[in-house]
């Protein structure tokens, strides 16, 4: 790992000065989020609830407590975050381990993701695995940098937390964020520089299994079948993506606007959620399509470059994780919508409703943010007890 040039090989400094494009990125795609889901929701609220921005005050409350922790990701030290990451880590677990309990299981569509909270409120956490799993990885490949590459050994504990939070997912029934978290993990050890031979033996073990798993739910099958044979289940399980694809179409080069696409939107059921960028597409055209996808590759590229000029390894893996969270669910997301892979439940960040999923999407956004702050005085170098400051190397 001597001559790896992944993050940057210059002293750690102290920091002042954040990166105010990815921030004015960040309030962009959060502000288009909430004018999206104002579109998409308010028939549906005003249905059901009465309130045609019912839906909107949810995420806007939501949207309050990820602001706040983004303020404390974007101002804490990196240091602060590393000692308390071993809490943050076991609570996560207990957390994905109380859906499992029927007294403190949120139970919806016969799938078990979400705990009761006061106020007939819910929170699913293996929203909150993503960003755990991801600054864990983050914190042992630091510690482990010299060593992981040369004794297989030192792989074990992290890939057993790191399987171990998968299953926690997968027996939550929610398949398609437990294969994302596995695709996250593997992406960091993979950006880490980790031997990846412990691939094949869990590769031949979960090919099967996942096959299986795929096959005992009818849902699954239906979703499979209706990817790849798209005139099948038109008014029944593919309804929705049928749906989906015709709204992005009536949208056009400019879109339908506000109040046209409101009366269209209305044939998709649960728009609000997981097909939101239909809803995005309809209203502002093929041109707000193209302005999301720009906006969405401004913030990864400043987000990774970041990542990539940070001189702490630990913010630089946690923050190029962080950063392929956000960029990877934004992609599956978008490519399910369009009919470009099987629906698969993944939120846009941003924009689907989820109080959980704008929580942690902010939550992460404030490490990235932190991340981006650059040296700007040489004088004040604050000590690593794991690092040598000058040569960058793990000590022994």
């Amino acid at each position: 790992m001597d001559q790896y040039t992944f993050y940057a090989k210059k002293p750690i400094e102290k920091y002042h000065k954040s990166d105010l494009f990815l921030f004015i990125s960040i309030i962009l795609l959060w502000g288009f989020g909430i004018f999206t889901l104002f579109i998409c929701s308010q028939n549906y609220g005003l249905r059901i609830f009465n309130d045609s921005l019912y839906f909107v005050k949810r995420q806007l409350i939501s949207s309050l407590v990820g602001f706040a922790l983004f303020l404390a990701l974007l101002l804490m030290d990196m240091r602060l975050i590393k000692k308390i990451l071993p809490v943050l880590v076991v609570f996560t677990l207990v957390l994905c381990i109380l859906t499992l309990i029927p007294l403190t299981s949120d139970e919806k569509n016969g799938a078990k993701r979400w705990i009761k909270l006061p106020f007939n409120l819910s929170f699913q956490p293996s929203e909150l695995v993503k960003m755990v799993i991801v600054l864990y990885l983050a914190n042992y490949f630091t510690k482990q940098e010299e060593t992981i590459n040369f004794e297989e050994k030192t792989v074990f504990p992290c890939v057993c937390v790191f399987v171990g939070f998968f299953l926690l997912v997968l027996f939550q029934k929610d398949f398609s964020t437990s294969v994302f978290i596995m695709l996250i993990g593997i992406l960091l050890f993979f950006v880490s520089g980790t031997k990846m031979l412990w691939l094949i033996p869990l590769a031949v073990f979960a090919i099967p299994v996942g096959f299986l798993i795929i096959t005992l739910e009818p849902y699954r099958m239906e979703r499979i079948i209706g990817f790849l044979n798209p005139s099948e289940g038109v008014s029944t399980f593919n309804y929705q993506a049928i749906a989906a694809k015709r709204a992005i179409g009536a949208g056009g080069f400019w879109g339908n606007g506000i109040g046209v696409g409101l009366e269209r939107l209305n044939n998709i059921p649960e728009i609000h959620a997981d097909y939101i960028f239909a809803g995005w597409a309809e209203a502002m055209g093929f041109v707000g399509v193209v302005f999301y996808v720009i906006l969405l590759c401004f913030f990864s590229v400043r987000g990774y470059r970041a990542a990539l000029k940070s001189p702490d390894r630990f913010a630089s893996y946690g923050s190029f994780g962080c950063v392929s969270v956000i960029l990877l669910q934004s992609i599956m997301n978008c490519l399910v919508t369009c009919g470009g892979l099987p629906s698969t439940g993944i939120p846009l960040p941003f924009f689907s409703l989820g109080g959980s999923s704008i929580i942690v999407t902010l939550a992460m956004c404030g490490f990235i943010l932190n991340t981006s702050r650059f040296e700007e005085n040489s004088e004040k170098k604050y000590k690593n007890d794991e690092i040598n400051i000058e040569s960058f190397t793990v000590v022994k």
